[in-house]
């Protein structure tokens, strides 16, 4: 569970990939929140954001964690 304030956003990307990466983060003991502007608008009656554009963010402290996996899962993708 995120506890504070230090959120620190590590990556955007599309909705599959933040997916991918969010699961191997937590498969690592790191928790992370998907913030996703376009599906938030429309839920709310209004297009906002860029579909493609959804953001995931950390704990500041899992950081230097954090950095290795996605280096490697963004490798991978390519």
């Amino acid at each position: 569970m995120i506890t504070g304030l230090n959120l620190v956003k590590i990556f955007t990307g599309s909705e599959l990939t933040v997916n991918l990466l969010r699961e191997e983060l937590e498969n690592n003991g790191i928790t992370s929140i998907v913030k996703d502007e376009f599906s938030s608008g429309l839920a709310a009656g209004f297009a906002g954001g860029v579909p493609s554009a959804i953001d995931l963010y950390i704990q500041e402290s899992d950081v230097a964690e954090a950095e290795p996996i996605i280096h490697d899962l963004v490798r991978q993708a390519k």
